[in-house]
Order: C-alpha cells, then sequence, then structure tokens
C-alpha cells in the first residue's frame, strides 16, 4: 500500500511539473539566452502607420564580454554602444553620455531579454502558429494583457536560432497598430570586427544613478488616483520641458513591460481641449484639468491615457 501510495504521489508531482512548464514562456526565456550569448548582425524596420524607422542591431560575445550596437539609420542618426553593463548614447547635437545599465533603450521592450517570469501576474503567455518571416522558419508567441487596459504583443521568433524575427503591439480587435520587423539576420560562430573594434574605445563615466532615479519630493504636489494594475512609481521630478521651457512635474510608471509617462504643468496660452493623438501604438493625451494641464504618454490605449489623466487632482 506504501508502494502505491508512494508511485501515486510522483504521478501527481510530475504532473504538477508538466501542467506548469509554459511552453511559450519558455521560449522566450530561451530567446533572452540567444540574445546575450549569439553573436548576429540584424537588420529592421519599425513601422508606425505611415512612417518607417530603419535600424541596424550587431550583438557579439566575447569570451565574458557582452558587446551590442544599435543605430537608426534614417535623418541625423542616433547611436547606442553597450559594453556589459554600460551603455553609451551618442545622440545628434548633444555630447556623449553613458548610463550604467545592461540593456539599451531601444524600440524592443528590454524585460524581453531578462527574466520575463516578472510579467506573469497581468500578462498570460501564449503559444500562437508558425510562419515564415524573413525568409526562416518562425514560432509566434503571445503576450496577452489580462485587462483591456494595455495592448497584448506578439512576438514571431526564429525557430533556429531562437533570436527575434517579428514584433507587434496589437489591440484587443486583433489589429496590429506597430511593428517590428526584420529584413536580413546572420548568425556567425565569430563577432562582427565592427563590434571588437569597440573594446579599445573609451567612453564616458556613467552618470551618478542618483541623477536618474528616485522620487523627488517637490514633485509630490499631485495624486495621480488611477493606474492599471500592475503599475509602479519608477521615478517623479520637477524640470523644464526642452519644447516650451515650462516647469513640468514629471511622473514615470511601469508595469515590467510598458512605462507611461505623466507631465503635469500650468496650462499654456490659449485655450485647449482635451484629446488623444497616436502614433503606431503610442498614445499621447492632453487634459485640461482648468488650472493645470496632464499630459499622459505611453503604449498603452487611448482611453487608458485618457482615465489616468482625468484621475489626476492636487494633493491635500
Amino acid at each position: 500500500m506504501k508502494v502505491i501510495t508512494f508511485v501515486l504521489s510522483l504521478v501527481l508531482s510530475f504532473t504538477a511539473v508538466a501542467n506548469d512548464t509554459n511552453p511559450a514562456k519558455t521560449l522566450l526565456l530561451e530567446m533572452a539566452n540567444a540574445v546575450h550569448n549569439r553573436n548576429f548582425d540584424a537588420s529592421f524596420v519599425v513601422v508606425k502607420g505611415k512612417s518607417m524607422e530603419p535600424y541596424r542591431w550587431v550583438h557579439a560575445k566575447q569570451g565574458e564580454t557582452e558587446l551590442e550596437h544599435l543605430s537608426l539609420l534614417n535623418g541625423a542618426g542616433l547611436e547606442m554602444i553597450r559594453v556589459n553593463d554600460q551603455v553609451t548614447y551618442f545622440e545628434p547635437q548633444s555630447e556623449p553620455y553613458s548610463l550604467k545599465t545592461d540593456s539599451i533603450a531601444g524600440p524592443i521592450p528590454e524585460v524581453l531579454f531578462k527574466d520575463i517570469q516578472q510579467l506573469s501576474e497581468h500578462y498570460d503567455f501564449v503559444l500562437g502558429g508558425k510562419g515564415r518571416i524573413a525568409g526562416r522558419a518562425a514560432q509566434l508567441v503571445r503576450i496577452e494583457s489580462k485587462d483591456e487596459h494595455k495592448y497584448n504583443y506578439w512576438i514571431w521568433l526564429d525557430m533556429e536560432s531562437a533570436l527575434l524575427l517579428k514584433a507587434a503591439y496589437v489591440n484587443h480587435q486583433g489589429e496590429a497598430l506597430e511593428q517590428l520587423q526584420l529584413t536580413h539576420i546572420s548568425v556567425t560562430e565569430q563577432p562582427a570586427p565592427m563590434l571588437l573594434e569597440v573594446l579599445n574605445r573609451n567612453f564616458p563615466t556613467p552618470l551618478p544613478e542618483n541623477e536618474l532615479e528616485g522620487v523627488d519630493s517637490s514633485s509630490t504636489n499631485w495624486e495621480i488616483s488611477w493606474l492599471p494594475a500592475g503599475f509602479e512609481l519608477l521615478k517623479s521630478d520637477r524640470h523644464k520641458l526642452d519644447l516650451n521651457n515650462e516647469l513640468t512635474d514629471y511622473y514615470l510608471y511601469s508595469d515590467g513591460f510598458v512605462e507611461i509617462s505623466v507631465f503635469i504643468q500650468r496650462p499654456l496660452p490659449g485655450k485647449r481641449l482635451s484629446g488623444a493623438l497616436t502614433s503606431g501604438a503610442t498614445t499621447v493625451y492632453v487634459h485640461n484639468g482648468g488650472n493645470f494641464d496632464v499630459s499622459v504618454v505611453g503604449n498603452v490605449p487611448s482611453l487608458t491615457a485618457k482615465a489616468i489623466a482625468e484621475s489626476v487632482t492636487r494633493a491635500l
């Protein structure tokens, strides 16, 4: 009888483990591992409505050193170089600067290259169908929001290398709002020579972390009483906007996948009606609160941005 009980307990334990194994989540973890350990040279475009942004993305692993280069190819250009946990940004008409971080802030959500387990409370991971992207066999993985306040994110992975081939923000009607599509990818045994040359370059000293993070007590004049589930405050401060030199209170929130920025300032001259502007998945919602204006910016539906903006009140 004890033997039967023991065998039964083993079967039940195995079933529980098997049921807990999510193939979609496993593929995303394999992609994160591949992105950090493979040598590749890729080109991709980000399509937002009628606009298109072309990028080149190169990655290498040289011994224990990880090298990454991301560049925007249109316009004056934007270049980002990562050496392990330091990223240096080269922007037009600005001095280069470095940050202490293990990922580049580009068009692909950074959490995809880390442990996506942190998203499990507010997103489901679903295996989709197979297809062909950029001439390569691909597997679709869907990251589905558990509520209507956020978009879904679909990713097509290369079945051979586990690298990302295509990604899209998708609304709850199944419509793609913004897409990222690889046009070329080359996976090699040896690192690209252009990345090895990075090892001989000198980069600016990373900015102090206390200048980049934290909550400034001067920006706690406001209460934002509604946010979608899972969003937490990452940073707040008070600064002048480059656009109009107006003083604004700034709040940055994230659920680990999506970031939402909230700007609060005195009303600008001239009466402005509340409303939203969208570009791809990005929403900019401006709300006139009477004696203050609120602007909400993020990759969320316009109704979500509207609800956040309208929930802002002066702190008591």
